[in-house]
C-alpha cells in the first residue's frame, strides 16, 4: 500500500523531481488525442497505457539517473466526477480509472526505487471546472464533498499523497485539502495564477493560501503554483513580507527585517511538531552560530533544545 502518507521525504530537504505537461507532451510530442485533455482516458487500452507509462519512465529514469528522488503525479487531472460523465464514465468505472492509474505508477516505482531515488505517487485532483476559468464557483463544504469521492478512492491505493493541480478558487483548495484530511491523505494545493500573480477570480495569491490554511488549521504540506511564467508572479512574491528562509537541510536560516516582530521560532517548529519534516538542527542563523545568534532562546522557548551541533526540534 502506500509507503510514504505518513511521512513524505520530499520535505526532508532532499531534491526531488516531477513530471511535467503530461497533457502537452501527449498531444503534441506523442500525437495521441485526449479528449477535454483527459489523459486518464489513455487507460482504457493497451496503447494508452504504454503511452503513459513510456511517459512517466522517462522522468522515473532521469530521477534514478541524477540520484534524486521523484514525485510521479497520477495522470487523473480529469478524473472527477463532471468531466467524467462528459467521456461517458460512470462513478464506478471513474473509481476503477483511478486505482488503475496508481496501479500503473506503483509498478514503476518498483521498478526504479532505490536508496537515492525514492518515488513518492500523488493521486492528481483536478477542478471541478475549467482550470483558468473559476466559472460556477463552489463552497467550501461543497467542494469537500465533490473532492472526497476521487480522494477517498485514492486512500484505497499506493497513493502517498493528493496533489490538487490548478485549483482557481481558494474555497476549491480549501474542499480538498478538507477531503484529504478526512481520508489521512497528506495535500498539496496548486492554484492557477494570471500573469498579474493573481488567481483568476482576482484574489491574491498570498490571500488565497492564508485563507486555505485558516480553513483547514494549515493542512497542506505545501503550496505551488500552475502553468505561470516566474514573472507572473515575481512581483507578488517580492510584495509580501518574507520574514525567514530555512534553507535546504534545514540547518541554516536566514532571516529579514520582518523576523523581528513574527513569531516564526514556532512556524519553524510546526514543520516538526504537525510531521512534515522529520528533524530540524539549525547550527547557523544568518550566517552566524547558532548558539552566538541573538534567536538562540526564541528557539528554545519553542522547544528547540541543545544538539551536538546546534539547536535541534526532532518528531
Amino acid at each position: 500500500m502506500a509507503r510514504y502518507r505518513s511521512a513524505l521525504p520530499q520535505l526532508d530537504g532532499s531534491l526531488f523531481l516531477t513530471d511535467g505537461g503530461i497533457e502537452t507532451t501527449l498531444i503534441f510530442l506523442e500525437g495521441l488525442e485526449l479528449p477535454s485533455f483527459a489523459a486518464f482516458d489513455l487507460l482504457k487500452s493497451a496503447e494508452g497505457e504504454a503511452a503513459l507509462r513510456k511517459y512517466f519512465r522517462t522522468y522515473a529514469a532521469l530521477a534514478r539517473r541524477m540520484g534524486a528522488g521523484i514525485i510521479l503525479e497520477s495522470p487523473t487531472w480529469r478524473s472527477n466526477p463532471d468531466w467524467g460523465a462528459r467521456l461517458g464514465y460512470s462513478r464506478e468505472a471513474l473509481a476503477d480509472a483511478n486505482r488503475k492509474a496508481i496501479r500503473l505508477l506503483k509498478e514503476i516505482r518498483e521498478e526504479v526505487e532505490n536508496e537515492k531515488t525514492r518515488v513518492v505517487i500523488s493521486g492528481c485532483v483536478g477542478p471541478r471546472g475549467d482550470g483558468y476559468d473559476p466559472g460556477k464557483t463552489m463552497s467550501e463544504d461543497v467542494a469537500e464533498s465533490y473532492h472526497a469521492e476521487q480522494i477517498g478512492t485514492f486512500a484505497g491505493t499506493a497513493a502517498d499523497m493528493v496533489t490538487a493541480i490548478t485549483m482557481t478558487t481558494a474555497e476549491e483548495g480549501v474542499g480538498v485539502a478538507r477531503a484529504a484530511r478526512r481520508a489521512g491523505m497528506p495535500a498539496a494545493i496548486s492554484f492557477t495564477v494570471e500573469t498579474d500573480g493573481r488567481l483568476p477570480t482576482g484574489q491574491p495569491l498570498s490571500a488565497a493560501i492564508e485563507q486555505v490554511d485558516a480553513a483547514t488549521d494549515a493542512y497542506p504540506a505545501y503550496y505551488m503554483i500552475n502553468c505561470a511564467h516566474p514573472s507572473h508572479f515575481e512581483g507578488v512574491l517580492a510584495a509580501g513580507e518574507p520574514v525567514v528562509f530555512l534553507e535546504r537541510g534545514a540547518r541554516t536560516l536566514l532571516t529579514f527585517p520582518a523576523a523581528e516582530r513574527a513569531p516564526w521560532p514556532d512556524a519553524v517548529a510546526s514543520l516538526v511538531k504537525d510531521g512534515r519534516v522529520r528533524v530540524v538542527e539549525l547550527r547557523r542563523i544568518d550566517g552566524v552560530p547558532i548558539h552566538e545568534s541573538v534567536h538562540a532562546e526564541r528557539l528554545r522557548a519553542s522547544g528547540f533544545v541543545e544538539s551536538y551541533r546546534g539547536l535541534a526540534l526532532r518528531g
